[in-house]
């Protein structure tokens, strides 16, 4: 079990819920590459760097400061973080609750799990079960390593899992870009298109498994790496082929866009261990039946919430 970020509790109102605070993300499988001096294949390392002196730091002579005038600074530590807010660093305080649907894909930024403490099992369950039937989210604000983080507090199965959410002045508005409505002379979409692409988007429909996606780029890496490594060619740089940079990209250009489709359709019917199988060749199953209406992966959540 991972150790937990910090031990608290949720309140809300005058209810307070203890529960440790434990990270979702998991980083096991980054590819790790080290920076090279082309010249002579050395390592090249990261250095703290005094900027009066040039001399290297170590990482117990370094403090955190604000700069409250010109190269002056206040000295903050972890305490300092801590006594500016004693309430704030131990609690995960939700000041409203509103409709899961209604927050934007946009704005969820990290998971969290929060797991009951000890004496603190009711009150979660309580506050669990309430979530899942009002299809609702808790709003909280919770400090993380000295930042204060919008959350939203959301049930999955029997886990209250908290969400960092980005403020709304950090997402960069939608209104922003330029984007064809799918009405009007330049842009519009048959019925029979639309059918078509539902009756695709039906073919390549499945129960959702993450254990089937990894990450098949860093799997391609490794496979590039073990060939240079059998090639001899460990230190060589690889430059852009000629040919492959002359030639043209794939043209976005649609010129018969129901001929695609219904190919498409038939290669997933015909040819499904070529299209949809896994690295091995074998076929993922999918589900056939009448076409269905496309939901959002977030409509199709608070579904499955709402159900639960």
């Amino acid at each position: 079990m991972p150790r937990a970020l910090w031990k608290g509790a949720i309140t809300f109102g005058l209810v307070y819920i203890p529960v440790a605070l434990y990270p979702a993300e998991k980083r096991e499988k980054t590819l790790d590459l080290t920076m090279l001096d082309r010249r002579d294949m050395s390592p090249v390392g990261y250095q703290r760097v005094n900027k009066e002196s040039g001399k290297a730091v170590p990482w117990d002579e370094i403090v955190k400061g604000y700069e409250y005038d010109k190269e002056r600074y206040v000295v903050l530590t972890d305490e300092d973080f801590r006594r500016a807010n004693v309430e704030a660093t131990q609690t995960v305080n939700i000041v409203s609750f509103v409709k899961v649907d209604e927050i934007p894909l946009g704005h969820f930024d990290t998971p969290y799990y929060l797991v009951p403490e000890k004496r603190g099992e009711k009150t979660y369950v309580l506050l669990r079960e309430a979530l899942k039937r009002t299809g609702k989210a808790g709003i909280a604000y919770v400090v993380i390593r000295s930042r204060q983080h919008l959350a939203a507090l959301v049930p999955v199965d029997n886990m209250i899992v908290m969400d960092t959410l980005r403020y709304g002045y950090e997402v960069r508005p939608a209104s922003e870009f330029k984007v064809p409505e799918g009405r009007g002379k330049s842009v519009s979409v048959a019925a029979n298109e639309m059918s078509m692409a539902l009756r695709l988007m039906d073919e390549m429909t499945e129960e959702w498994d993450p254990d089937k996606y990894h990450d098949t780029y860093r799997d391609d890496i490794l496979a590039r790496v073990k060939e240079k490594i059998k090639a001899g060619q460990t230190e060589e740089i690889t430059e852009p082929d000629e040919k492959e940079k002359a030639a043209p990209r794939r043209s976005a250009e649609v010129i018969d866009l129901m001929s695609l489709l219904k190919n498409s359709i038939d290669r997933k019917q015909g040819k499904g261990s070529e299209e949809t199988g896994d690295r091995k060749g074998r076929a993922r199953p999918r589900r056939r039946g009448a076409v269905k209406p496309a939901r959002s992966r977030r409509h199709a959540t608070a579904e499955k919430r709402k159900r639960a």
